[in-house]
């Protein structure tokens, strides 16, 4: 399963990447730090609203998301934003404080880290860590 995960992971961010056949790749333009940290507020709170990742496709402007433990059917219950983030070209690693609950009902809070870019879409994705 994991390892679907990660190709698909793969094939979104080379999708993301590469705009048009003739013209080559093209670099994602600089990280908007506003506009990230905004995409992964939006995102949070969908996710703690209990809704499904996929409809951060609804959201406006839409979102692409990837988070293993929502993937899951986890319930995020409670987050906080550690940092402002950090840009890193294309994209902002921020570290966030989780709270989630599986479906057996047990609770667990960690660290981790989304890294979220703002060109040419609006993309979190959780860091593998």
């Amino acid at each position: 399963m994991i390892s679907k995960l990660i190709r698909f992971v793969g094939a979104v961010t080379l999708c993301l990447t590469v705009v048009g056949c003739s013209d080559g790749p093209r670099r994602a333009a600089p990280v908007e730090p506003d506009k990230a940290l905004a995409a992964l507020r939006s995102t949070l709170d969908v996710w703690k609203a209990g809704q499904k990742i996929e409809s951060l496709g609804n959201e406006n402007p839409p979102i692409v998301a990837q988070d293993f433990d929502w993937m899951a059917g986890a319930k995020l219950t409670e987050y906080k934003l550690l940092n402002d983030g950090t840009p890193e070209d294309a994209n902002l690693r921020v570290q966030v404080q989780i709270t989630v609950r599986d479906a057996q009902g047990r609770t667990a809070t960690k660290t981790v880290t989304y890294v979220v870019g703002t060109d040419p879409k609006l993309t979190v994705f959780r860091a593998l860590e």
